[in-house]
C-alpha cells in the first residue's frame, strides 16, 4: 500500500525512482479507506534529507499512511527555503486539536547545550505533553528520545568524552517484544551524538525496560511497559552516506572529529561505506506501524485515550 504524502514533496520524486509506491494527496481523495494519521515533527537541519529517510521507512509496508510534516513555531530553518517549510509543514498550533495515530520525533544537532536551553525547548514540552493525550504511539529519535526521557521521567543525558559516531554492534535483550520481532540475535546501528543516557537510570524507572544495547555504543531501544513509547538512541533511518557527510563536513570546518567506526571500509575515507543496517532500519519501523499503531489504535481515532 502507498503513503500518502503532500503533492509535490521533493520525497515523492525521490522514493518514486526507488519503486516506492506514494501517493499525493489528489489521488489520496478516491481512497475509500482510513489510512493511519502519522505526524513527524521534524527537527533536523536537513529537512528534506529527513523527510525522505523517514518517509522511506514508513512507506515499507502494507499499510495506508497520511503524513504529515510538523515543524516548531519558535525555531527558524535556515538550512531550507521557507517556501517549503511554508508549502509543506504545519505548526502544532494548526494540528492541536487533531488526534493522531502515531508521531515521530526526530534528532536535532542540540545535544550540548542544556534542554532548557534549546530554543524551542518550551513548545516541544507542550507537543510532548500533547502527545500523552492526543497520539496513541510516540517514536522518539536520538537526541529526542534523550529529551522525552527527561521530560517523561527525569532521565538525565550526560557529556561524552568523544563523539559517539559510527556503526555498532547492538544485541536483541528481548526478542519476544513485538518491536524486535525477526530482529537477529545481533544487529548493527548507525549513532551519531555527543551525549548520552545511561543503564543505570533507565534499569531503575519501572516504567521502562531496555530491548537492546550496545557494548560501544550503550543503549539503543527503549520501550515502556505500557507500549506506547519508544525511545531509539541512535539513527537506524540514515543513508549510507549521512555518516561521510557529518565526518566531511566537519572536517572541512577544521572541528576535531575521528572518523567513524566501523564504516568506512579498511578506515579510509576515499572508500564507499556499504549499508549494513538497512534491513533491520525497515524491520524497526515495520513493527511499530504494524504492533503498536495499526493493531491498537481505535478505528474511530478520536477514541484515543490518554498514556496514563
Amino acid at each position: 500500500m502507498p503513503i500518502k504524502i503532500p503533492t509535490g514533496l521533493p520525497a515523492g520524486e525521490v522514493l518514486q525512482s526507488e519503486n516506492i509506491f506514494v501517493m499525493d494527496e489528489l489521488r489520496a481523495t478516491t481512497q475509500d479507506i482510513r489510512p493511519l494519521k502519522i505526524a513527524v515533527l521534524n527537527l533536523m537541519p536537513t529537512k528534506i534529507t529527513t523527510e525522505n529517510q523517514i518517509i522511506r521507512l514508513l512507506s515499507n509496508s502494507p499499510l495506508q499512511i497520511e503524513l504529515t510534516l510538523l515543524r516548531v513555531a519558535s525555531h527558524i530553518s535556515v538550512n531550507v527555503s521557507a517556501q517549503h517549510m511554508a508549502t509543506f509543514y504545519r505548526t502544532f498550533d494548526e494540528v492541536k486539536n487533531q488526534k493522531f495515530d502515531g508521531l515521530i520525533i526526530t534528532g536535532a544537532p542540540v545535544e550540548n547545550l542544556d534542554f532548557s536551553d534549546v530554543d524551542y525547548w518550551d513548545e516541544l514540552c507542550e507537543i510532548m505533553t500533547w502527545s500523552k493525550t492526543n497520539v496513541y504511539s510516540t517514536f522518539h529519535i536520538c537526541w529526542a528520545a534523550q529529551a522525552a526521557l527527561h521530560f517523561h521521567y527525569g532521565i538525565p543525558k550526560y557529556p561524552l568524552p568523544k563523539k559517539m559516531f559510527g556503526i555498532f554492534k547492538h544485541k536483541n535483550l528481548e526478542p519476544t517484544h513485538p518491536l524486535l520481532r525477526g530482529f537477529d540475535e545481533e544487529f548493527v546501528a548507525p549513532h551519531s551524538r555527543h551525549t548520552e543516557v545511561r543503564r543505570e537510570d533507565i534499569a531503575a524507572c519501572p516504567k521502562l525496560e531496555i530491548l537492546a544495547e550496545s557494548d560501544e555504543a550503550g543503549v539503543y531501544i527503549i520501550a515502556s511497559r505500557k507500549r506506547r513509547l519508544f525511545y531509539v538512541t541512535g539513527h537506524s533511518e540514515y543513508d549510507s552516506g549521512t555518516l561521510a557527510a557529518e565526518y566531511f563536513r566537519d572536517v572541512s570546518r577544521g572541528l576535531p572529529i575521528e572518523l567513524p567506526k566501523h564504516y568506512f571500509p579498511n578506515d579510509d575515507p576515499a572508500n564507499i561505506p556499504p549499508n549494513v543496517w538497512r534491513g533491520h532500519a525497515h524491520l524497526l519501523f515495520s513493527n511499530w506501524l504494524n504492533y503498536f499503531v495499526y493493531q491498537n489504535t481505535p478505528y474511530d481515532i478520536d477514541k484515543i485515550e490518554s498514556i496514563e
